[in-house]
């Protein structure tokens, strides 16, 4: 029996999943993917499953995901699931309609908050100053 462990970033959130034979269960931090909310992250973590058709049934998907907000989780839920079905099956042609589909559910974006310079409030602006 194989087992693959894969992981997805996006933002501050980190998500780990573990993909292995059974009978199509996903669980998300013990929680089953159908009764997972909000419900808009449930269909974005759903659409790597769509794409890879039927055969990701075949798989039980474990899935524990930490930090940041709602959103930014479901998108390290989807890159995890998606490399860990794609990892499991060998199949490259799913790879490939996943890459067409939205190239961010297999590669990370590297995008990070910039840090804080003095004299202003955040990275970029500066505080106002007046002469009158």
């Amino acid at each position: 029996m194989r087992v693959v462990v894969t992981t997805g970033k996006r933002k501050t959130s980190l998500a780990k999943a573990t993909v292995k034979d059974g009978s199509g269960r996903i669980r998300i931090n013990g929680q089953p993917l159908e009764i997972y909310q909000p419900e808009i992250a449930r269909f974005r973590i759903m659409e790597p499953l769509v794409l890879f058709g039927e055969d990701w049934k075949r798989y039980d998907i474990k899935v524990r995901v930490q930090g940041g907000g709602f959103m930014g989780q479901a998108d390290a839920i989807r890159m995890a699931v998606a490399t860990g079905l794609i990892r499991m099956s060998q199949d490259f042609e799913a790879r490939s309609k996943m890459l067409d589909h939205d190239r961010t559910m297999l590669v990370g974006d590297p995008r990070r908050t910039e840090p804080k310079k003095f004299g202003g409030p955040s990275a970029r602006s500066r505080y106002q100053k007046s002469y009158r």
